[in-house]
């Protein structure tokens, strides 16, 4: 058996999180990803903590070596003219081209889709941009956080007396790459049925709105703005994250219906509740939602989360408890599915990675290897792939062409 998109080559010039997020989706799948990069223009993420014994290096970084598993790097100084050339020789043996450039940068390089598809007529080439190639704001640069705000998220995000807020992480950055990746299949199936190629422009702001159906129903059928209600929905009381005992201990429970509240409420150890005509439904339970928390939150504070949670589950009542970094790396339900991955680095040694979060049963995914150290795979890519000779090589690297 086979991955689905083994034989598959991608020429992934993309940098930061959204892009390399996006091929990482194609390396789990199968893909051989080939990460373009260079010492004169280090990818951010290369520079950025948690590093390994806590010593930085370029290539130390778990935030890259966790988004690039299975890829290999060419080291290429893009500025210079040669290197031109060599690029465009990786794209001719490539079947796909990702970056994630503000518009124009590949363009003003020499790299834009028409001149590429030139190289290889059939090529995919997904841009994944903060705001497309098209509109007034097509040149403006972005990043993840930006989209937060953008998208209206942070509109909706926070306590019903607070400002709009930002969200725990740059959703605009995997979204962007999950949707990417997801189109970049569809463009694959296209050219398997057609022969064709084609361009793949992709809006990240647009992305990150897709998240946010419901609030723009609401506010396109109603003209409402959908308030802020932090944990709070409206079918649904108590419904939200409550603190236990320990240091930023919490569980997540939600009360689902009047019979699910009838059990928690005898959990709780108060059956009474459950008739209370303050609580008794859920339109009375919202009117008094804050008394209602109250309650539940007097309950949990003294109890580990574990044991609120085990205990509610075994009433049949939804919870869970709200999880650390630690408590995931921990979990013995995802060690046993297989999720995680022991990947041995040269430079940083054996580490736990989170792995493919899929499973086929008919082609299978797996994490091939760590991510690359920088430039780790230059020779190997110009020798087998692109055909060049050992001299070829040494005087490419002499002008500084691989750095």
């Amino acid at each position: 058996m086979t991955a689905p998109l083994e034989g598959i080559r991608v020429a992934d010039f993309t940098w930061v999180w959204a892009g390399p997020f996006c091929t990482l989706q194609l390396a789990h799948l199968g893909a051989e990803v080939i990460r373009v990069e260079s010492t004169t223009r280090t990818c951010v993420t290369r520079l950025l903590p948690p590093f390994a014994e806590g010593k930085p290096g370029i290539n130390r970084s778990g935030y890259f070596n966790q988004y690039n598993q299975g890829k290999l790097s060419l080291g290429l100084d893009l500025k210079q003219p040669e290197a031109l050339a060599v690029a465009k020789d990786l794209i001719a043996h490539s079947d796909v081209l990702c970056e994630n450039f503000a518009t124009g940068v590949m363009e003003r390089m020499g790299l834009g889709y028409e001149e590429v598809r030139r190289a290889k007529p059939d090529i995919i080439m997904i841009a994944l941009s903060g705001y497309g190639a098209t509109g007034p704001e097509r040149e403006f640069v972005s990043y993840g956080p930006a989209q937060v705000p953008l998208s209206g998220m942070s509109s909706v995000t926070g306590y019903a007396d607070w400002p709009p807020m930002h969200v725990g992480i740059s959703y605009g950055d995997p979204t962007g790459g999950l949707h990417g990746a997801v189109a970049v299949l569809a463009a694959l199936l296209h050219r398997a049925a057609t022969g064709e190629g084609q361009y793949i422009d992709l809006s990240q702001q647009e992305t990150s709105i897709a998240v946010l159906g419901e609030a723009l129903l609401e506010q396109s059928m109603t003209g409402r703005q959908p308030p802020r209600t932090g944990n709070r929905v409206p079918h649904m009381a108590p419904h939200g994250v409550f603190r236990c005992a320990g240091e930023q201990r919490w569980v997540a429970i939600a009360v689902r219906d009047d019979d699910d509240w009838r059990r928690c409420a005898a959990e709780m150890d108060h059956a009474e509740l459950a008739d209370d005509a303050r609580f008794a439904t859920l339109a009375a339970r919202k009117t008094n939602e804050d008394e209602l928390e109250a309650l539940v939150s007097a309950w949990t504070a003294p109890q580990a989360a574990e044991e609120v949670a085990e205990r509610l589950q075994r009433a049949g009542v939804p919870a869970c408890v709200s999880m650390h970094s630690k408590d995931i790396a921990e979990d013995p339900h995802l060690a046993a599915s297989g999720f995680f991955v022991h990947l041995p680095h040269p430079e940083v040694g054996t580490r736990l990675h989170l792995g493919v979060p899929w499973r086929m049963s008919e082609t299978p995914c797996t994490v091939r290897h760590a991510a690359p150290r920088l430039g780790e795979h230059t020779d190997e890519v110009l020798e087998r792939i692109l055909g060049y000779g050992k001299e070829q090589i040494a005087a490419l690297r002499a002008r500084g062409v691989l750095a």
